[in-house]
C-alpha cells in the first residue's frame, strides 16, 4: 500500500513501524502487523464541503483490485476501512481465505465481528467452544471473545467475508486486542504450493 499521511494527525502508513504498546508483536510474523495504521481519519471542513466530498466517494470497491497479504495458511485482503476510504469511518471489511486444513492466529479483541462464509466449510473455537459453519452461513464473534478460525475441509479453500465496527470501538478507546497464539509459519503439509484464489 502506498504511504499516506493525514493532515490533522500526521499519521503515516507504509514502512513506518508501530510504536511500543501492549499489542506490538514480539516477533515479525506478517509485515503488516509491524506498520503504523490509520484507524480513524479526520473529517475537516465545512459541513457542506464534507457532504459533497462524501457524496462523491466511490460506492463500489472491487475485491480483485486489492492484494492478498499474509500466509502461508491464512491470507487477508482489506476492502473497506478508514485507511482506504473516507466514506466508511465506523466499519471495516476484509476477506480471509484459509488453506485446506489450515488455521490463523488465536486472538481476541473488544469489537464483535460478523463472518459470512462465501466458500467451503470451517469451524471456530470461541473461548474453548467449537462452532461449525459452511458456505451460506453467518457466524458471529462476540465482544471480547478469544477465538481462532479453522478450515475443516481436506481439499477446499475456506473464504470468509468479515465485517466489524472495529474503527468505532477504537475511537471509543476500547483498544484492547491481543494475539494469544501466532499464526503458523509453515504451510499445511501437502499444501506447500497453495495460494489464495485469484477470482476474489
Amino acid at each position: 500500500m502506498a504511504d499516506r499521511s493525514t493532515e490533522a494527525g500526521g499519521i503515516e502508513v507504509g514502512t513506518k513501524q508501530a510504536g511500543i504498546g501492549h499489542n506490538r508483536p514480539k516477533e515479525v510474523v506478517w509485515e503488516r502487523w509491524q506498520r503504523k495504521r490509520t484507524f480513524v481519519r479526520a473529517l475537516e471542513g465545512t459541513y457542506g464541503e464534507l457532504q459533497e466530498e462524501l457524496y462523491n466517494q466511490p460506492r463500489v470497491y472491487k475485491a480483485t483490485d486489492q492484494e492478498w497479504r499474509g500466509g502461508p495458511q491464512l491470507f487477508d485482503k482489506s476492502i473497506v476501512n478508514p485507511m482506504k476510504t473516507d466514506i466508511a469511518q465506523s466499519i471495516e471489511t476484509h476477506i480471509s481465505v484459509i488453506a485446506p486444513r489450515g488455521t490463523g492466529q488465536r486472538h481476541g479483541h473488544m469489537n464483535s465481528a460478523i463472518f459470512y462464509c462465501l466458500r467451503g466449510k470451517g469451524y471456530d473455537i470461541h473461548d474453548g467452544k467449537r462452532f461449525d459453519y459452511e458456505a451460506g452461513d453467518i457466524m458471529v464473534v462476540e465482544n471480547g471473545c478469544v477465538h481462532q478460525h479453522f478450515n475443516a475441509s481436506e481439499d477446499e479453500d475456506l473464504v470468509l467475508l468479515v465485517m466489524k465496527a472495529k474503527p468505532l470501538f477504537l475511537f471509543m478507546h476500547m483498544l484492547f486486542q491481543k494475539i494469544a497464539k501466532y499464526p503458523p509459519k509453515e504451510a499445511v503439509p501437502g499444501w506447500e504450493d497453495w495460494t489464495p484464489p485469484s477470482d476474489i
